[in-house]
């Protein structure tokens, strides 16, 4: 399974609380490197797992959030980074609760994404008060704590039993195309074979889409733009559903049976890993932008561009045709997503095929925080060519 399909774990904590230890303890090997001294982690490492209840997953282990220095703002950095993509956190605390500013900074920030939060006490095989200590913390988090010892083994099994517990599907993550498609129904993929295709495979919209409709026992069938008539000529009633990439939109649509719906790879994945709402108002937003705009688009994988590049190259020559030759386009990719989106009148965003939908998400509030619209690529450019009223979102 694609990492960006599984659910997200993360482990938070001030550095030598034990975080990698207990990463080892849950994955049953060395995974990450443990010490004795503060700060071995130095970058965020992620594994997969298989967990009970809770099934396909990934842990991260994230340097600590009291890392100091230069370095330790980078490692911070990091830190920040991996905590937008989990979908449940792991707060380890050790010791009396003195000064509690971190974990609570995490904690609120956490709570208030709507991450669910297990508190974790380490080291519980040490000769301390315990008792005492979780006491207080309880206090602190008005939680209950869960008590681990990764030496001895002792507590794993409640804290694996307080994770299934509160874990939470995300129905979106099995469904891409949800109630457009039910068994029998005739779907075509059109998928260009231009110079920005992978050589050898197909993307992974088309993958993930392609292995839904099988489920579903949909009868899918594929082609090219160019073969697309002929495909059509070949039923004996219209498709269901035509599935294209967004860049062939018009061309698709021109050709569409008036009874069959239309839709995108970019337009599902608008809808699986965002949120389809914000991403349609802000197409009202992209078309009623002028000749002075500033506009991001962001690409949440990094990659060589190629000659026909739909972030690089065809999108940003469609909204300079729209738009004029003088409007800023700023292009980032992978994690190079910036804070301050203030000077940008609009994001447009990719699929996120390689995103968590947590980490979509976040981009998302983050620009609604700053009051600047987001749409997708799919979205934005059925908007530009002027059929988005002809496609289902």
């Amino acid at each position: 399974m694609q990492r960006s399909n599984r659910y997200h774990i993360g482990i938070f904590g001030r550095r030598n609380v034990g975080k990698s230890t207990l990463l080892n303890v849950l994955c049953r090997q060395d995974v990450s490197i443990v010490s004795d001294v503060a700060g071995t982690t130095t970058d965020t490492v992620w594994k997969n797992i298989e967990l009970p209840e809770i099934g396909a997953a990934v842990i991260a282990d994230t340097a600590g959030f009291d890392d100091i220095g230069d370095l330790g703002v980078m490692r911070n950095e990091r830190t920040r980074r991996a905590s937008q993509q989990v979908d449940m956190a792991l707060i380890l605390i050790n010791g009396r609760p003195d000064d509690t500013t971190y974990e609570m900074t995490w904690s609120d920030s956490f709570i208030k994404a709507d991450i669910p939060v297990i508190y974790v006490m380490t080291k519980c095989d040490a000769d301390t008060d315990f008792d005492t200590d979780i006491y207080l913390w309880k206090a602190v988090f008005k939680q209950d704590i869960c008590c681990v010892s990764a030496k001895e083994g002792k507590g794993i099994d409640v804290l694996l039993e307080k994770m299934a517990s509160l874990y939470k599907k995300d129905d979106n993550l099995d469904d891409i195309t949800y109630s457009l498609v039910k068994k029998g129904d005739v779907v075509i993929l059109v998928m260009p074979q231009d110079a920005s295709a992978p050589k050898g495979r197909l993307i992974q919209p088309q993958v993930v889409t392609l292995r839904n409709l099988l489920d579903k026992h949909a009868l899918a069938l594929c082609c090219s733009p160019e073969e697309l008539p002929d495909m059509l000529e070949t039923l004996k009633t219209p498709p269901s559903l035509i599935i294209t990439d967004s860049q062939v939109f018009a061309q698709v649509q021109a050709l569409t049976p008036k009874e069959t719906m239309l839709t995108s790879f970019s337009v599902l994945m608008a809808r699986h890993k965002g949120d389809i709402d914000v991403f349609r108002d802000g197409a009202e937003a992209l078309l009623a932008l002028n000749e002075n705009a500033k506009i991001l688009i962001a690409e949440a994988c990094s990659h060589i561009p190629q000659n026909e590049d739909i972030g690089r190259v065809k999108l940003p020559k469609m909204l300079r045709k729209k738009f004029g030759d003088d409007i800023q386009i700023d292009i980032v990719s992978g994690n190079d997503f910036p804070e301050d989106l203030s000077k940008y009148d609009i994001v447009i965003h990719c699929g996120a095929c390689m995103f968590t939908r947590r980490h979509v998400l976040s981009r998302i509030r983050r620009a609604k925080n700053q009051n600047i619209p987001v749409t997708n690529y799919g979205i934005a450019i059925a908007a530009l060519t002027g059929i988005l009223d002809k496609v289902t979102i």
